[in-house]
């Protein structure tokens, strides 16, 4: 048993502790505005990479920024679903989908009778391209982003860009008024855009399509950075819960691509490779260059979104070789961004942040075999059981009009024919959704709307909800379950699993250091706001990260 004394020299020491543990290494002038903003959204990013896959790193790439930088290590979305649209939509509105409205990827829209997409916009035309690709815009974005505040404070004389191999990955982070937001087209192998931002490509855009980059590495093959033996990080290569890409060998390496790609169907395989990463770093230093930014004192924005990362993740889970290479790779395409920001921009006159738009749950079969509890989630057995159970109780009727998003939408209009109370439809689909093994809770939107919840899963939820667009009973899975569906792995659940991404700050303006206090993704935007001494988004809730900027209370 300790002493008092002991007992309080132990404790001295474990408050200094924990009072370093969030103290930066080094404090930054705040006031110090970078003449360029370098967003990163690695798509379906865990922290644990940085330490597992660390080995492999080169010392220029997450190693700079971890040790330069600062690092938030306690990093988490506060709302449900954990999407990629949504994501994007958070970091830089500093809000939930509570407010800023992407809800989801795709979401069933009641006035419309059909689900639609976070981006679509049939009121604009493809721009680059035949294909409907380019027939998107923020349009669905209910509030402003950093990057629209940025240019109502230099009266648009800031440019900003988004580029990303997904469509949403670029327009949502580039906001309602960017100079330009640029995506990949699988049909074509071009970036393209749309007429919400202008009515033909620039130049600059149309000489890099015409490299035929997706062209030029999908007649290679995707090679391992080095000896299999070396993969420590990852289990056996090919096992049988991974995405089969060649038929033949199955999800085995080396993939020689040049025989898997089939030109007439396009060139959307090179996003499930590493060298989608590539292209995009490429993209980004050719947009840097031919829109001047960061040459003059007035701030610019760039914010990019990398995708292969997600497709990846969906195809061989968190575990797999594939990951582990293609992040190998990625710490290099990181690298060289860096590299170049140093030369064409200067070293001290940039800052980057780097984080993901949600993270990865384990393989369930994975855990399964590990004794650890996991399960595949039935959706569609969900629905079906739901509609027969309210027509048995309340008669004949089209009861649910979608079931998406783990949310139920009932079907008012035979609530009125039938002449019954929504309460009661509600209440009988939740007391059903909780028989079946694998969901955790289930919950009503009347609950959602008339309470105000701080923690917890019902807080998730709350901020994932909007009043306009969500459903009538909201589900959750129990850890480790999900969908049944064609990947090794997904997300979207408020478990930490899918909440919990890195943060990195770097460059002008940050202090060194990292802190283990839990920020919200949220937080970003706020944080960005002070930095550039602009106004807050309008729907931001987030606050401002101080030890990343230096500043401290008294």
């Amino acid at each position: 048993m300790l002493s008092y004394q002991s007992f309080f020299r132990l404790s001295a020491f474990l408050s200094v502790i924990l009072v370093y543990s969030c103290v930066p290494k080094k404090k930054a002038d705040h006031k110090v505005k970078p003449k360029l903003v370098v967003g990163i959204v690695v798509d379906q990013m865990r922290p644990d990479y940085i330490s597992r896959f660390s080995e492999h790193f080169t010392d220029g790439g997450f190693k700079r920024l971890v040790k330069e930088g600062f690092y938030n290590r306690n990093t988490h979305y506060n709302y449900i679903p954990t999407y990629t649209g949504p994501g994007h939509a958070s970091i830089y509105t500093g809000t939930t989908p509570a407010t800023h409205g992407i809800i989801a990827n795709d979401w069933y829209d009641r006035g419309l009778g059909r689900y639609v997409y976070c981006a679509e916009d049939t009121s604009v035309n493809s721009v680059g391209t035949d294909s409907d690709d380019g027939k998107m815009s923020p349009h669905r974005l209910l509030s402003t982003t950093i990057t629209d505040e940025l240019m109502l404070a230099t009266n648009f004389k800031s440019k900003v860009v988004g580029i990303s191999i997904k469509d949403r990955g670029s327009i949502l982070p580039a906001g309602h008024t960017p100079t330009a937001s640029y995506w990949f087209d699988g049909k074509s192998g071009n970036f393209i855009t749309s007429t919400y931002y202008t009515n033909e490509l620039p130049n600059w855009v149309r000489d890099f399509n015409n490299r035929k980059l997706a062209e030029q590495y999908l007649k290679g093959s995707w090679e391992l950075s080095m000896s299999m033996e070396k993969y420590t990080a990852s289990t056996a290569d090919n096992m049988p819960y991974e995405h089969v890409i060649d038929t033949v060998k199955g999800a085995v390496f080396p993939y020689e691509l040049s025989k898997l790609w089939n030109p007439e169907r396009g060139y959307s395989l090179i996003k499930s490779t590493p060298y989608g990463n590539t292209i995009l770093t490429e993209l980004a230093k050719s947009t840097i260059s031919s829109e001047e930014m960061g040459k003059d004192e007035i701030t610019d924005f760039l914010a990019m979104s990398y995708s292969s990362s997600d497709y990846i993740g969906h195809a061989f889970g968190p575990r797999s070789i594939e990951l582990e290479d293609m992040y190998i790779k990625l710490d290099q395409e990181i690298e060289g961004l860096l590299n170049f920001l140093d030369k064409n921009v200067g070293k001290g006159a940039y800052t980057v942040f780097l984080t993901a738009d949600h993270a990865a749950a384990e393989v369930p079969q994975y855990l399964m075999d590990k004794d650890i509890p996991a399960g595949y989630f039935d959706n569609r057995a969900l629905r079906s059981k739901v509609e027969e159970v309210l027509t048995k109780r309340f008669g004949k009727g089209e009861w649910i009009e979608s079931f998406s998003n783990g949310q139920f939408f009932i079907n008012h209009q035979t609530v009125l024919d039938r002449k019954v109370a929504l309460e009661e439809v509600i209440e009988a689909t939740i007391q059903e959704v909780l028989q079946f093994k694998g969901v955790a809770e289930a919950y009503s939107a009347l609950e959602i709307r008339e309470n105000e919840f701080t923690q917890g899963m019902k807080m998730r939820l709350q901020n994932g909800y909007n009043f306009q667009r969500s459903g009538d009973v909201l589900l959750t899975l129990e850890p480790g379950w999900f969908g049944k569906g064609g990947s090794a792995t997904t997300h979207g659940s408020g478990y930490t699993y899918d909440t919990h991404v890195p943060l990195l700050w770097y460059g002008a303006g940050i202090s060194s250091g990292e802190s283990f206090e839990r920020q919200n993704i949220t937080d970003i935007a706020p944080t960005l706001s002070f930095m550039l001494d602009v106004k807050l988004p309008n729907g931001a809730i987030g606050e401002p990260i101080k030890e990343v900027l230096g500043v401290h209370d008294n």
